[in-house]
C-alpha cells in the first residue's frame, strides 16, 4: 500500500490536510506525526513497508481547533478513493462500506479520545451487507454495536442503558448470542436510544459519518483527554487528528477476533509477545475496559500459524520503529490485519530491560540505549514485594490479571472524590472499579492501586496505570460491587469502602489487611546498566 495527500486549499496551513493511506499514488512529501498524528502516521508507515493494513484517509490535526470547517466537502474526495480501493461504496444498499472512526494525537494518549465502529450500517445497508458477508450475526452484532456506541459518544446516551438492554437478553457470555438475540438486542437499543437522546437513531450512513467526525474531533476537548494532558505536561494546542478507515470484522465467528499486544511484556521487559485475544469479538471489546480478554494462549492453541504469523509481524515492528510496540490487530476468517502500533508504555524496570536487551540484540545502538535509561537507578529499578514473613501468613481472597507489578496496600474507594478526602487524610487509596476505563484518570492518579470486576491487562485503563506506576489489576471476576452499599463482595464475604485491601501485582493475588512490603533490586539488572554508562 502507498499514501497520497488531498490538499484542501491553497490557503490552508500545513495540518489542513486530508491523507489517504492505501491510495494508488505515492505521496508527494512525507507527512508527519504532528499532521497526522502518532496513530495515523504510524499506520502509513505499516502499510508503507508491507504489513496488511485497511485503507484509510485521515483528516489532519489543524482541522481540530476548525472541527465546524469539516463538512463532507472537505473529505468527499478521499472517501472516494476509499471507495474505490475497498470495492464498496458508503450508504450503498448491494456493497455496503462500513467504517471506523478514530482519534489520534501527535503524542499517545492511550483511551482519553473517542472511537466509533462499524458506520455505515443503516436499515436501508443492513440487508446487503448480510448478503455481502453470509453471515447474519456479524450484521445484528454489528448494527447493535454501533447504535450503543453511537449514542454512547455523539448522542451523550450513558453506556449503561445499553448495557441493560443486553443484560435484558443474553444468559451469560454475550459472544454465544445468535443473530435472533442480537437482533432483539439491537431492538431495544433503537428504542433506548430514542427515548434517551430525544430523537431516532440516524438512518442515513453520510450523516452518521460527519457526527461521527465531529464527535472524535470534540473529544479531544473532554475531561478526561484535558486531565491527562494536564497530567502529563502536554500541550492543549496540538489537536487531534481523525482517521476513518475501512472495517475489518473481529466478530465474523470462526477463526476470527480482536486482540492488543507489546511485543515486549511491558511491566518485566521479558522478550516474548504480551497478547490479550478475543474469539469473536471486535477491538473495543479489549481496550474499553469493560470486558475480560484472555492471554494468548487460546489462539495459539487454535491457530498456530496465525500465532506465528502474529509473532513475526511483531519482531518486524520492533526492527522497523526501533523500540518495544504496543499494537492493536484483527483476524477476520483467517487474515491478520494490524490497525495500530505505538511505543508501548512500560515501568521503570521495563524500560531498563528492553533497552538493554534491544542493544545486545543490535535493534538500538548505546547512545540510544543510554538515553532511554537515562534517570533510571537503583531506586526506580526496585520492585516492591510482600514480606517473606507476610507472604506465609496471608491466603488471598481472590486472584486477577496482573496489569502492573508491584504491591499496593490502601483504603477501598470507589469515586474520584472518596479518594481524594482519603488521600488528603494521609491513607493509600484502592480505586475499586466494575470496569477498568480512561474516564477514572483523575481518581487514578490519587489512587495506589487500581482493582478492577472487568477488563484486560491491554485495556487502555490498564496502560495509563501502568504508566503512572500503579499497581493494576484487572478481570477479578469472582468479585462483586454493589454500588448501593458501598462495599464488593468476595467469596460471600463484604468488604466495605474504607476496608483495607493488598493487591500483589507480581502474583495477581488479592488480600484482606495490609501486608509488610520488601524492596528487591535486580542486581544484575543494575550492573548491565553501569556497564553501559561506564564501558570502560
Amino acid at each position: 500500500m502507498s499514501a497520497s495527500i488531498a490538499r484542501i486549499r491553497p490557503e490552508a496551513n500545513e495540518a489542513k490536510i486530508v491523507y489517504s493511506i492505501g491510495a494508488k499514488t505515492a505521496a508527494e512529501r512525507p507527512i508527519t506525526p504532528d499532521i497526522l498524528g502518532f496513530k495515523a502516521h504510524n499506520l502509513a508507515r505499516m502499510a508503507a513497508f508491507g504489513l496488511n493494513v485497511p485503507p484509510a484517509f485521515v483528516i489532519g490535526t489543524g482541522f481540530c481547533a476548525h472541527r465546524d470547517d469539516v463538512t463532507p466537502e472537505i473529505w468527499g474526495d478521499a472517501l472516494t478513493t476509499l471507495e474505490h480501493a475497498s470495492d464498496l461504496r458508503l450508504g450503498d444498499s448491494r456493497r455496503p462500506l462500513l467504517l471506523s472512526v478514530r482519534s489520534g494525537a501527535p503524542v499517545s494518549m492511550p483511551g482519553m479520545m473517542e472511537t466509533l465502529l462499524n458506520i455505515g450500517l443503516t436499515e436501508a445497508t443492513l440487508p446487503g451487507f448480510v448478503r455481502l458477508t453470509g453471515h447474519p450475526r456479524l450484521a445484528w452484532d454489528a448494527y447493535r454495536r454501533l447504535i450503543a456506541g453511537f449514542g454512547e459518544v455523539v448522542a451523550g446516551v450513558d453506556a449503561q442503558h445499553f448495557e441493560a438492554d443486553l443484560d435484558a437478553v443474553r444468559n451469560g457470555e454475550e459472544r454465544s448470542l445468535d443473530f435472533v438475540a442480537l437482533r432483539d438486542v439491537a431492538g431495544r437499543h433503537l428504542q433506548t436510544f430514542a427515548k434517551e437522546a430525544g430523537h431516532p437513531f440516524p438512518q442515513d450512513a453520510k450523516q452518521q459519518l460527519t457526527e461521527a467526525i465531529g464527535a472524535v474531533f470534540r473529544s479531544w476537548s473532554s475531561d478526561k483527554a484535558v486531565t491527562y494532558r494536564n497530567l502529563h505536561g502536554l500541550s492543549h494546542d496540538m489537536g487531534t487528528a481523525v482517521t476513518v478507515q475501512r472495517m475489518v470484522f473481529g466478530n465474523a465467528g470462526g477463526l476470527s477476533g480482536a486482540g492488543v499486544g507489546f511485543t515486549r511484556n511491558p511491566s518485566t521487559g521479558a522478550q516474548s509477545p504480551w497478547v490479550d485475544f478475543l474469539f469473536n469479538a471486535q477491538g473495543e471489546d479489549v481496550v474499553s475496559g469493560r470486558r475480560t480478554a484472555q492471554g494468548h494462549d487460546e489462539l495459539a492453541a487454535v491457530a498456530p500459524s496465525l500465532w506465528d504469523e502474529l509473532v513475526q509481524v511483531a519482531n518486524a515492528l520492533e526492527r522497523h520503529f526501533g523500540d518495544m510496540q504496543d499494537f492493536e490487530f484483527t483476524i477476520e476468517d483467517g487474515v491478520l490485519f494490524m490497525l495500530q502500533t505505538r511505543n508501548g508504555k512500560r515501568t521503570p524496570r521495563a524500560a531498563a530491560q528492553i533497552a538493554l536487551d534491544m542493544l545486545d540484540q543490535g535493534l538500538i545502538d548505546a547512545e540510544t540505549a543510554r538515553l532511554r535509561t537515562n534517570g533510571l537507578d537503583a531506586s526506580s529499578l526496585a520492585l516492591s514485594t510482600i514480606s517473606t514473613e507476610d507472604g506465609k501468613s496471608l491466603s488471598p481472597i481472590a486472584t486477577a490479571a496482573s496489569a502492573a507489578t508491584g504491591v499496593a496496600s490502601g483504603e477501598i474507594a470507589f469515586e474520584e472524590d472518596v479518594a481524594r478526602r482519603r488521600k488528603q487524610a494521609g491513607a493509600q487509596v484502592i480505586l475499586v472499579r466494575r470496569d477498568a476505563e480512561t474516564r477514572d484518570i483523575a481518581a487514578l492518579e490519587l489512587a495506589d492501586g487500581l482493582l478492577t470486576q472487568h477488563g484486560a491487562r491491554t485495556s487502555h485503563a490498564a496502560v495509563v496505570a501502568r504508566q503512572l506506576g500503579k499497581v493494576c489489576l484487572v478481570g477479578c471476576e469472582t468479585m462483586m460491587i454493589d454500588e448501593a452499599a458501598r462495599c464488593l463482595i468476595i467469596g460471600g464475604v463484604s468488604y466495605s469502602e474504607g476496608t483495607i485491601l493488598t493487591l500483589d501485582g507480581n502474583s495477581g493475588n488479592i488480600y484482606a489487611g495490609a501486608a509488610s512490603v520488601s524492596k528487591n533490586v535486580p542486581e544484575e539488572l543494575l550492573a548491565r546498566l553501569n556497564q553501559l554508562r561506564n564501558p570502560n
